[in-house]
């Protein structure tokens, strides 16, 4: 890229704290920076890749510091930069033009699990140990002389840390992550959407009036509901049993109680009114997310705009996640909820949201060379019907013609795609999977997927499938959950028979397990590169399995483990993360394409918000759904879609 920036100044700020009630681990960043007990003591700052000396900056003397330098034209180096550049741009109003981050750049090189701190990575480099300095500072308001004395040596020593790790993390890594890198840390630091903070409070009244009366209306305490034993109780005194499950965790019996557990759902949903009433109850007693996150977005609104705090490369993959710490999951905001209609564009400008429809499936069939699937998405209709159409044999099978059909077949593809076993199916089939509602299949339609005598007596006959079977929490008969596990198995099959270049995929990935990412092989599959202990990525990032291994489950079979918290890896979850990660790269290639004309100030999952004028809504929204589905040189021929909308509220732009 042309660099936007004349020279990196590396920065590294030292702040008033308190272990007792105003310190960043007990505080989200925008709650500690924004508090008006904020006061900076100094920053040290040194011009990277020079000899000048770094120079400590007492707090009088920062604000002069940073209205003298052409920020316009000054990249900035930190580790952590949401913190440092946040405090630039909040207090002082520096605006650097780059923002480089080697914690952003640590998790995309070496994981999340291993560690990141500038003090793990000095140790791991083999470079001076962080010093201890900052403690003396705990809960003062002002220093001496010679506290700031040594603060600055402090200070200045977290500086060359930084640098030292910059260079080692920098060379070869690509351009186009910087850039993401960047435009995340900007999604935080230059904040640009706004809160509705009379929508806010509505809502929260609203829900608090409706808790408060279905507790006044059942004559109960909010603590009887809130507490596993106390609802337990209640149930009793009305003549039911506490649904009850053995603990995967301790092996030992334990109330079933929570909102995914199949036992609670059936008394959430049975005919008597009076247990369904207080279930609901407890659910909105329960579920306080999003009661507590309303209250957040509330109180941020009240200091400012909304900075959206995402990880860059959270996951193995390369997806953002939740930023730790930040207290608001951007990427788990239910559709339709208030919470997403309370974010809005500021004044004169709207939303345009692009999604990149089933990129994963999309993926999944390119690397697969599942061209039938291929076909399908081409032929631009429902792939989800398609497909049932071809798995169930019912040509011409549509949403509205068989529903259930259609759902079993777009379950099948959104989650057997990745060798989901039929016991994890059929289990998550009855809690609703992938947020569909739940579903327990009968003998109608067991018989209808070809489900017959002879199909049962084999899947009797294998005793672990009993066993599973029985795993599964249920509020049916056993002979209706062997009805409905034979009916999820035969889906599986149906499946794997029909997506047969998935099933070989998978073979493929099983393979290279042993040969390449234990054994060390180099072996190239399209745009994707293993080798030991890694699979090189088409932008130049890599997959990681660090210590890679094989040992033995607690059933004595064999398995791959990775990392230092022995993950396992087999070849549907390795055909998982690659499906993820290059679908993650068509996402971001559109992103960093549009952000050369629009200002991208949010992502979840495989959406972008971008902010765009009124007066070019009309325009924008067309083009950025064709920047978003350009075909990618790694991946030719491949059919890609997206859809999208705009409007000033978040929540209204895609419905």
């Amino acid at each position: 890229m042309t660099k936007p920036f004349d020279k990196i100044v590396t920065i590294d700020f030292e702040t008033r704290w308190d272990s007792k009630d105003y310190t960043l681990s007990k505080m989200t960043t925008e709650e500690y920076i924004r508090d008006t007990r904020f006061k900076a003591f100094g920053a040290c700052v040194h011009e990277f890749g020079t000899d000048s000396p770094t120079n400590w900056v007492g707090g009088e003397g920062l604000r002069e510091y940073f209205s003298g330098v052409n920020w316009g034209r000054t990249a900035v180096l930190a580790h952590n930069a949401q913190f440092d550049v946040s405090i630039m741009e909040w207090v002082y109003g520096a605006r650097p033009a780059f923002i480089f981050d080697t914690l952003s750049m640590g998790r995309a090189l070496r994981g999340v699990e291993v560690g990141n701190s500038l003090a793990k990575l000095a140790s791991d480099f083999g470079l001076p140990a962080k010093g201890q300095a900052v403690h003396s500072t705990n809960g003062l308001a002002v220093i001496t002389e010679d506290i700031e004395a040594a603060l600055a040596d402090y200070c200045a020593h977290d500086v060359y840390l930084c640098e030292e790790i910059f260079k080692r993390f920098s060379e070869g890594y690509p351009t186009s992550e910087l850039r993401l890198i960047d435009m995340t840390l900007k999604m935080y630091t230059r904040p640009q959407l706004e809160l509705d903070s009379k929508m806010l409070i509505k809502a929260l009244t609203e829900e608090g009036e409706l808790r408060e009366g279905l507790l006044q209306r059942l004559g109960i305490q909010e603590a009887e509901l809130a507490s596993n034993p106390k609802f337990a109780d209640v149930l009793q005194k009305l003549g039911v049993t506490p649904p009850t499950k053995v603990s995967k965790t301790t092996g030992k019996e334990t109330l079933a109680l929570a909102k995914n557990d199949a036992l609670f759902q059936a008394l959430l949903n049975g005919e008597r009114e009076d247990v369904a009433l207080l279930c609901e109850a407890r659910l909105k007693v329960k579920s306080t997310t999003e009661r507590t996150r309303a209250q957040r977005f509330l109180d941020i609104s009240q200091r400012g705009k909304l900075p959206v705090p995402l990880s860059y490369y959270g996951a193995l993959s390369g997806r953002w996640t939740a930023a730790k710490g930040s207290a608001i999951n951007m990427q788990n905001l239910k559709r339709g909820s208030f919470l997403r209609k309370a974010i809005m564009a500021p004044e004169g400008y709207q939303l345009v949201v692009g999604d990149l429809s089933q990129i994963e499936p999309r993926v999944l069939a390119w690397l697969s060379d599942y061209h039938e699937m291929l076909d399908i998405f081409r032929a631009d209709g429902d792939p989800y019907a398609a497909f049932g159409a071809q798995m169930f044999n019912i040509p011409g099978l549509t949403k509205v013609s068989h529903p259930d059909l259609r759902q079993s077949a777009k379950s099948a593809l959104l989650g057997c795609g990745y060798g989901l076993g039929w016991a994890s199916f059929a289990s998550q089939l009855l809690v609703g999977f992938l947020g569909a509602p739940p579903v327990r299949y009968d003998k109608a339609f067991a018989k209808a997927l070809g489900v017959d005598q002879a199909y049962a007596q084999k899947f009797i006959d294998w005793e672990d499938n009993v066993v599973k079977m029985l795993e599964i929490p249920h509020t049916c008969t056993q002979q209706e959950l062997l009805t409905h596990c034979l009916a999820a198995k035969r889906i599986i099959d149906i499946y794997r028979a029909t997506a047969h270049p998935v099933a070989t995929f998978w073979d493929m990935c099983s393979q290279l397990i042993e040969d390449s990412l234990y054994g060390g092989r180099v072996y190239e599959y399209k745009c994707l590169t293993f080798s030991k202990e890694r699979i090189e990525l088409p932008n130049g990032m890599s997959l990681l399995y660090p210590d890679l291994k094989r040992t033995k489950d607690d059933k004595g079979r064999s398995q791959w483990v990775y990392g230092p918290k022995a993950t396992k890896l087999y070849a549907g979850k390795l055909t998982n993360n690659v499906t993820q990660a290059v679908a993650r790269i068509v996402m971001t290639d559109g992103m960093l394409r549009v952000s050369k004309k629009y200002p991208v100030v949010g992502t979840v999952h495989d959406e972008q918000i971008v902010l765009v004028p009124d007066a070019e809504v009309s325009e924008a929204k067309p083009w950025v759904l064709g920047q978003m589905t350009l075909e990618p040189k790694y991946l030719p021929g491949i059919p890609l879609a997206a859809d999208g909308g705009a409007h000033r509220r978040y929540g209204e732009a895609k419905q």
